[in-house]
């Protein structure tokens, strides 16, 4: 009788060169303690020089958060194969650039080629799209991404939780990108009703 090993949960996180790379940083914690998925990073050359210019930690740091890390130009990675099973795939932050190149189709580079195989295989497709204002362009790649089964979630901060610092701000966006592939959390206190004086 052959027995079949269980297949970790592998969730596929990619980084461009948007501003806001805070928000993968903290993906990358909140994925860490306790670890519930195997995490495959990939950050593009991009996102290394935002990065630098806006994250108090290094790309090594992020590295380092990650279960397994692949070059941005490797095409032959396993994350670049349909057959290499995963629960999905976000990028965060997403850069217009990428966005474009995803809606293309045309997968250049490992981010967009893994994200055109999270789409081929029907899997979820997060894109934290990082720009504002929007133009026209921007909002029809959008679309289209949106109808080949991606789900488009720009970090719009809430305040019905009560942010105090940054880092709750991030986390809320953070909890909302992992509601998407259900995974468990407890990153920000969730909306239950109204408060009993609020006024309608």
């Amino acid at each position: 009788m052959i027995k079949v090993r269980p297949t970790p949960s592998r969730l596929v996180i990619g980084v461009t060169g948007s501003s806001a790379p805070q928000l993968a940083h903290r993906l990358l914690l909140a994925l860490r303690a306790p670890s519930v998925v195997e995490t495959h990073l990939v950050i593009s050359h991009g996102a290394r020089r935002s990065i630098e210019a806006e994250l108090d930690v290094g790309v090594e740091e992020l590295h380092a958060l990650a279960d397994v890390v692949h070059d941005p130009s490797n095409l032959a990675a396993a994350i670049a194969s349909g057959s290499f099973l995963t629960a999905g795939m976000v990028v965060m932050p997403c850069s217009m650039r990428t966005l474009g190149t995803i809606a293309s189709g045309t997968g250049d580079g490992l981010i967009a080629r893994a994200a055109d195989v999270t789409l081929k295989e029907r899997r979820p497709l997060v894109l934290v799209t990082r720009e504002t204002p929007l133009n026209l362009i921007h909002i029809r790649n959008m679309e289209t991404v949106t109808l080949a089964g991606a789900t488009v979630l720009p970090p719009r901060p809430a305040f019905y939780h009560r942010p105090v610092t940054i880092d709750d701000l991030l986390d809320q966006t953070v909890g909302k990108v992992l509601d998407q592939f259900g995974i468990p959390h407890g990153l920000y206190t969730r909306w239950d009703g109204a408060r009993p004086n609020s006024v309608a």
